[in-house]
């Protein structure tokens, strides 16, 4: 039988051949609609052309522009990423002239705390893990950001700007996340080798390390924060590590006195050591006053006391505090007569002291700059109400 002519352009596999051939195109197609949808207009634009367009915005304008859609918050970390981006976001103008006036109120600081949010907002969707890869790979072009990168500290606001910018960017992140970014901080700037160098040595034998240190702390991680229980996380990831000496000579490092010639922590005044002491508490203040007692200091341990009754006096403590720690300490001497010679090193070093402030007051007259004769005024009511705390305890006591 012979085959109708017609069949023969019945080309069936072809037409498969070609239905099958345009499927990939529409899966292709349907895999990136979601991503183009969410460019809206610059699907259109060359990449080139879309950063040129980000010059002509703010670094808040970008942060807002991030949160638009996961595809254009990937396009702007590409711009962040760029060498063009890079040297526009990460400003390196730290030592201009003003600035260190200027400090909370300079012009690049509110830069970094915007790109702190710019970053933040880019770095959303990311582990901590992967976000601080991208923060890192970025802020480790900046010198003035390394711990030892700046050749002028003293006159740079690179540490703080960095403080300011990881402020932001950690801001309302949980406790472990935090530790994490302090973890990376470590290891970034190898800060534990150094504080261990710090409170391992003789104190001012790496006076450079120590200015160093301290500007970094106080910068970077403990300046900026408005409550106390945030710097308090801080300070407690500074100091976990070491024992109690060396917490005590890295707080010296941090926030002791500075110099205004070298800005390197000089010798606190007796009055503020006792200070520290109170505020540190019962337990840490006996327990240095009764380590004097014990290696025979007792004119240092008197003078001491002297002054806990003058801090108690200025700052309205209770004085009866002052003569219960005494009393506490005069225990620790082994005998009558090593109290007694204690008790009078205290009555002395009153004595002594009141005596300088008065020639003081007497050589340097009385104007308002002058503070000897307030302080004067204090110390004789500390020694009245300090003797009349010791009058009524003695007057009290089951043997009179």
């Amino acid at each position: 039988m012979a085959v109708p002519s017609s069949s023969i352009f019945t080309l069936i596999p072809n037409q498969k051949f070609r239905r099958s051939n345009r499927r990939p195109t529409v899966a292709l197609e349907s895999t990136n609609s979601a991503e183009v949808l969410t460019l809206g207009h610059f699907r259109v634009l060359p990449l080139e052309i879309f950063h040129i367009l980000l010059k002509y915005l703010s670094v808040n304008d970008i942060s807002i522009m991030s949160m638009v859609s996961k595809a254009i918050s990937g396009h702007l970390s590409g711009y962040i990423s760029s060498p063009a981006g890079s040297r526009r976001l990460l400003r390196q103008d730290f030592h201009c002239a003003g600035l260190m006036e200027l400090r909370k109120d300079a012009p690049i600081l509110e830069h970094y705390r915007a790109l702190g949010l710019l970053f933040k907002r880019c770095t959303l969707l990311l582990p901590t893990r992967e976000r601080l890869k991208y923060i890192h790979k970025m802020v480790s072009e900046v010198s003035c950001f390394k711990l030892c990168g700046c050749l002028s500290p003293t006159q740079c606001l690179g540490l703080f700007c960095y403080g300011a910018f990881l402020k932001i960017l950690t801001a309302g992140w949980d406790e472990l996340e935090c530790h994490r970014v302090y973890i990376f901080l470590c290891d970034s700037t190898n800060l534990p080798r150094k504080v261990q160098t710090l409170v391992n040595s003789k104190p001012g034998s790496s006076r450079k390390l120590e200015l160093r240190v301290r500007l970094f702390c106080r910068n970077v991680l403990l300046d900026h924060w408005t409550h106390r229980s945030d710097t308090a996380f801080w300070l407690s990831r500074l100091l976990k590590p070491w024992p109690m000496v060396n917490q005590a000579r890295l707080l010296y490092i941090v926030f002791g006195p500075v110099s205004a010639i070298d800005v390197l922590p000089h010798e606190w005044l007796l009055e503020n050591n006792v200070r520290l002491l109170i505020l540190s508490g019962n337990s840490i203040c006996f327990t240095f006053m009764a380590s004097k007692a014990v290696n025979g200091r007792t004119v240092d341990l008197a003078r001491m006391v002297a002054f806990l009754a003058l801090v108690c006096e200025k700052d309205l403590y209770c004085m009866d505090w002052a003569v219960k720690m005494m009393q506490k300490v005069c225990k620790v001497f082994g005998t009558q007569q090593e109290r007694r010679s204690f008790l009078q090193n205290v009555e002395n070093s009153f004595a002594r002291i009141i005596m300088d402030l008065l020639q003081s007051v007497i050589s340097g007259g009385r104007n308002e700059e002058d503070s000897s004769f307030l302080n004067l005024f204090h110390l004789v009511n500390a020694q009245a109400n300090f003797h009349k705390e010791i009058l009524y305890l003695a007057l009290n006591s089951p043997s009179v």
